[in-house]
């Protein structure tokens, strides 16, 4: 897997919140919310581009689109 950002739509490492699941309860056991990391899903693949292979990092989203516009 590649890291970083999608070449092609530029998508990179979103950032949100994880809360537990239980909610209700005293303030000793109120719902942990932890920091945590939207990755794109990034692989290196070789497109074809007027007659030359050119290598990108491309996310899974654009791929498929790609495949379905050729």
């Amino acid at each position: 897997m590649a890291s970083g950002a999608c070449d092609v739509c530029g998508k990179t490492t979103q950032f949100g919140r994880h809360i537990r699941h239980t909610h209700g309860g005293r303030w000793e056991r109120k719902a942990t919310k932890k920091s945590r990391t939207f990755r794109p899903n990034v692989h290196k693949h070789r497109i074809f581009i007027g007659g030359s292979s050119l290598r990108v990092n491309i996310c899974t989203r654009c791929l498929k689109t790609l495949v379905k516009s050729a």
